[in-house]
């Protein structure tokens, strides 16, 4: 679930900001990819930390 979350946020994140400095289309699709990996990644680790302390 956290996976998922942080995926779509990332998603968010990275369309936004390439709106916001005024991206194309693809520029925003790219950004919203790559912050969804990175976010995700990290939220894959934040699940296996829980899941080893809990």
């Amino acid at each position: 679930m956290i996976v998922i979350l942080a995926a779509l946020g990332g998603a968010v994140w990275g369309g936004r900001l390439a709106r916001k400095r005024g991206g194309k289309p693809a520029d925003i699709a790219q950004y919203a990819v790559g912050y969804a990996i990175a976010f995700s990644l990290l939220g894959l680790f934040v699940t296996i930390f829980l899941e080893r302390i809990l």
